[in-house]
């Protein structure tokens, strides 16, 4: 199951789990606005692929008491600095995400959220920091370090809290939730306080503060983190391809050459004024021959290839292919087709399509773990470049009279996913993103439609009223 949340500004974070499984295959399809006019002249794919694609790779496990067995924390006299550290970061990460999806969840309920939804949620997140404050470690490096994590998570959780506090529904249990959860914040709040985790001036400027604890979250995040190189596929098949176009060109202007050297006679204006163009064609059709060679012989082939690391051991965990181009509507596989629906104006979108495939060795895992967590960082940042300033002017008619409001100008972007796992299971999904030049404004998840059976198809038409002559 693929989750697409927004970021700062026009980023889209879509973040899915790869399952225990060695191979998968993910295909992302973005529909664009045919009147920006966006097409490869503009941003050409390989432009695209670095100034708007991110991907990371974490380690993954949805069992919430497996990093803290992993961990050990018991026998941390036992453990290395590394393997402490590794350890703690485990633990630290996955109650970050966990928190981050709980709250996410909370807060994208339909209707009033209960004050028993929201106390599980508060009760779980307090006993995960207990567990994690039962072993402090005496070793001054080690310490140095779990202070680092406790002073992360605490300052997360009341951040967390707090935004439950503010963007809730004002329900019957509102001023009980409240209540709680500001109880929980004092007492994190305290928790930094007694134990000096932070100085009065970091306390008292909210941006030094929110910088120091986006240091801290890559720290946690480092050690999970899977280390990727990138390498650009086709440099050799390009070298071959210029040298046989080069080559295949000066074989005609050769031939040429000689025929005009035959007809022309000796060195005259008229053999000069020939021989220019001559070279000038050749340097047209050079160029043209070769981006044809190069389309041909890289047509269906992967462009970049990335190899996965582990950051602990930097022993190879994983391969990904990856694929990204300009296609048309009419090359849209058919069960790409079908939830974007037949219209018009729906053939006229710039359609890209990200492909990627994987192969990972579970096997060289860090113990315990076979899932691993993609996200990948969607920026729009260019594509909003393309859109018009300013906004538009809306009327309306308000007991008789005429009002004039600005309405910001904003665009509908489509996101299509799908996913194809080693067993050759198929998921496809579908968002609508509202975008304007400032920001994404909103996410609109597209629920697949139910067919209907043929016996309530039957049904409905019995049910519907006879027409009269």
């Amino acid at each position: 199951m693929i989750t697409v949340d927004k970021k700062d500004g026009h980023k889209l974070k879509i973040s899915h789990v790869i399952q225990e499984t060695t191979n998968r295959q993910l295909d992302m399809y973005i529909f664009i606005p045919g009147e920006l006019g966006l097409n490869a002249n503009i941003i050409s794919e390989e432009e695209f692929y670095h100034s708007a694609i991110q991907g990371k790779r974490t380690y993954f496990s949805d069992i919430n008491h497996l990093p803290l067995v992993h961990s050990r924390l018991a026998s941390r006299g036992k453990l290395s600095i590394e393997q402490y550290r590794l350890s703690l970061s485990l633990y630290a990460y996955q109650y970050a995400l966990a928190l981050e999806k709980a709250t996410n969840d909370l807060l994208n309920q339909s209707g009033d959220t209960t004050f028993e939804d929201v106390e599980e949620s508060a009760n779980i997140s307090v006993r995960i920091l207990k567990r994690l404050r039962r072993n402090i470690p005496t070793d001054k490096k080690l310490l140095k370090y779990y202070e680092n994590i406790d002073n992360y998570l605490s300052w997360f959780t009341e951040q967390r809290m707090l935004q439950l506090v503010a963007h809730l529904p004002r329900g019957n249990d509102y001023n009980a939730i409240k209540a709680m959860l500001l109880e929980i914040c004092e007492s994190e709040s305290q928790h930094r306080t007694k134990h000096n985790y932070n100085s009065a001036k970091a306390m008292e400027d909210p941006t030094r503060m929110s910088n120091k604890m986006r240091l801290l979250r890559r720290l946690i995040e480092y050690p999970v983190t899977m280390s990727e190189k990138t390498i650009e596929l086709g440099k050799s098949t390009r070298k071959v391809v210029t040298g046989a176009a080069a080559g295949i060109v000066m074989i005609f202007v050769t031939l040429m050459l000689i025929k005009a050297r035959g007809m022309l006679g000796d060195i005259t204006a008229s053999f000069i004024l020939v021989l220019s163009l001559i070279y000038a064609a050749r340097e047209v059709f050079k160029d043209d021959l070769k981006s044809m060679l190069w389309r041909w012989l890289r047509k269906g082939k992967a462009r970049w290839r990335k190899q996965f690391f582990d950051a602990n051991t930097s022993h190879l965990i994983g391969r990904q292919l990856e694929w990204l181009e300009y296609i048309s509507y009419d090359s849209l596989p058919t069960d790409i087709r079908k939830p974007r629906k037949h219209k018009v104006s729906h053939r006229e979108e710039t359609i890209l399509h990200y492909k990627s495939t994987t192969r990972m060795s579970p096997t060289k895992f860090l113990s315990g773990y076979e899932q691993t967590r993609e996200s990948i960082i969607l920026d729009l940042r260019n594509v909003a470049a393309l859109m018009e300033k300013g906004s538009q002017r809306l009327y309306q008619l308000n007991d008789g009279q005429v009002t004039k409001e600005s309405v910001e100008k904003r665009h509908l972007f489509n996101l299509i996913t799908k996913e194809t796992d080693e067993d050759k299971t198929v998921r496809i999904q579908r968002w609508k993103i509202i975008m304007s030049r400032s920001k994404i404004v909103d996410i609109e998840p597209i629920l697949p439609q139910e067919k209907k059976s043929s016996s309530e198809k039957k049904v409905a038409v019995d049910n519907q009223p006879a027409k009269t002559a």
